[in-house]
């Protein structure tokens, strides 16, 4: 597949991704209890994990021919 698609497919999936992942976090943080450190703690979390899944897709989407 020529690199180009790949970008492309990539960037799509990318979006995707992230759209389902931004609802998905603000529904868990809307059923966690209201303390402030636990808010914190979750925000910290979901703000660094999300970029994990994305590492396979942007190597493939980076693969040279």
């Amino acid at each position: 597949m020529p690199a180009r698609w790949r970008k492309f497919i990539g960037g799509i999936g990318m979006l995707v991704f992230l759209g389902l992942y931004a609802a998905l976090a603000v529904m868990l943080f809307d059923r966690l209890p209201d303390v402030w450190a636990i808010k914190l703690a979750y925000m910290a979390v979901v703000g660094i994990v999300w970029g994990v899944p994305l590492f396979p897709l942007i190597t493939w989407m980076s693969r040279g021919r």
